[in-house]
């Protein structure tokens, strides 16, 4: 059983806050396939299309028939721990600063051995399901988990290093008057936060939600205008140093395509915000975040954006919008790149339309505030870098995957827009 992990306590600001290291990086291209597996949360091998044998380790070319057309397939995920050890010693710093580790070999049911890291409740020589997860260099890695949740099984000292769970965690949610910003407190609270700042832009006007804000235990409402960067850096000063889980909600939408607009005014808001504001955070806040990657139970684990769906294709009624968010989309990848030696998570969520009024002429059926707090707090838990909510987000993300260019013509010229 897993021992639960402790509340720390207040730092020493006279001790050096330890440097990141990672895990060794370097991967093959054909082994990339279950990197971007691990980022969705799924377990995918390699099988033939010729022959159907599963392959591991990823190859170029099947084991059995040297068939090159091999794709990458959800996998039946249960096995038996056939063989085990424990690391104690490594050149590698990563695990040497970790201690000991527990490996083994796997035999899957569908008849290929795995060689995968073991959760600290998997009985030896017993039943596993396996699980692909990235590991702190953003490398996909097979984890055996026990076939049955168990008391405390995600403090387990290798699956907090695969994921960013939020428990004893501090969060920074930038937006507190988004329609998403209570139930994106609460879910954080529930899910064991220590503390949650929400950034709130023009304090001097009130919003619905602020009074609930306020009355929950654990969350401070400070400034922060992401579109003013004297603002982001003055609050960067405040709690740079103890932000572990960014949550960037804040969003500009306003419906209309490029003719209806008529003007660019809020072409520019919506680049200030939704491009702009999360280039100024992450300026400001991403090299203090990565820098504390190995800080400790509550060090930097995750930077979160929410993005509508339709950063991945243009939707017309909102075209403006969509550009902001593709914009924002590129961007994200861009910070995923110069957190990377942090150890830190870029996870982005993408979603359909949100039950808010900017939305209010979009058809059913519509993201609630609820589901998406979920959402995030799955996707942070598995340790995700991508992750869809509600069934239009999801349609749209594997339309987009099958060919792309079909998903755009659906949108632009067969009035796909309504999906």
């Amino acid at each position: 059983m897993s021992v639960p992990i402790e509340r720390p306590g207040k730092k020493n600001p006279q001790l050096r806050t330890p440097v990141p290291t990672l895990p060794p990086v370097p991967r093959s291209r054909a082994a990339l396939g279950l990197t971007a597996a691990a980022a969705e949360g799924r377990f995918m091998l390699q099988h033939c299309g010729e022959c159907g044998a599963v392959q591991y380790p990823p190859r170029d070319a099947c084991g059995k028939c040297l068939s090159g057309d091999l794709r990458w397939q959800d996998t039946d995920p249960n096995g038996q721990v056939i063989a085990e050890s424990t690391v104690r010693v490594s050149t590698a710093p990563y695990f040497r600063e970790r201690g000991d580790w527990r490996i083994g070999t796997v035999r899957l049911a569908v008849g290929v051995s795995v060689m995968a890291y073991l959760h600290g409740d998997v009985e030896q020589a017993g039943p596993v399901r396996m699980t692909a997860r990235l590991d702190r260099a953003g490398q996909g890695v097979l984890v055996a988990m026990p076939p049955r949740a168990t008391p405390n099984m995600e403090d387990d000292k290798i699956l907090r290093e695969m994921t960013c769970d939020p428990r004893h965690r501090r969060v920074l949610i930038t937006d507190a008057r988004a329609p998403d910003a209570l139930a994106l407190a609460k879910a954080f609270l529930d899910a064991g936060a220590t503390k949650v700042f929400m950034g709130e832009s023009e304090q001097w006007r009130g919003h619905a939600e602020r009074a609930a804000l306020s009355a929950l235990e654990g969350v401070e409402i400070l400034p922060l205008d992401v579109t003013d960067t004297r603002s982001v850096q003055e609050l960067a000063g405040q709690i740079g140093g103890k932000t572990d889980i960014l949550v960037n909600n804040a969003r500009f939408i306003r419906p209309g395509g490029l003719f209806a607009r008529g003007d660019v005014t809020f072409a520019r808001d919506e680049m200030e915000v939704n491009y702009f504001g999360l280039m100024r955070l992450a300026q400001v806040f991403g090299p203090a975040m990565a820098g504390r990657g190995a800080d400790g139970v509550n060090n930097a684990v995750a930077w979160v954006n929410l993005l509508s769906v339709h950063a991945l294709s243009n939707l017309p009624q909102i075209g403006p919008f969509a550009a902001s968010q593709a914009a924002a989309l590129s961007l994200s990848q861009a910070l995923r790149a110069e957190v990377h030696g942090g150890g830190l998570r870029v996870m982005n969520v993408f979603s359909g339309p949100t039950e808010d009024a900017w939305h209010q002429p979009l058809p059913p059926p519509k993201v609630q505030p609820k589901a998406l707090a979920r959402a995030v707090i799955s996707g942070l838990r598995g340790g995700l870098e991508e992750v869809a909510v509600g069934d239009v987000a999801k349609d749209m993300l594997a339309r987009w995957r099958e060919d792309p260019k079909v998903l755009e013509y659906e949108l632009t010229r067969m009035g796909g827009g309504d999906a």
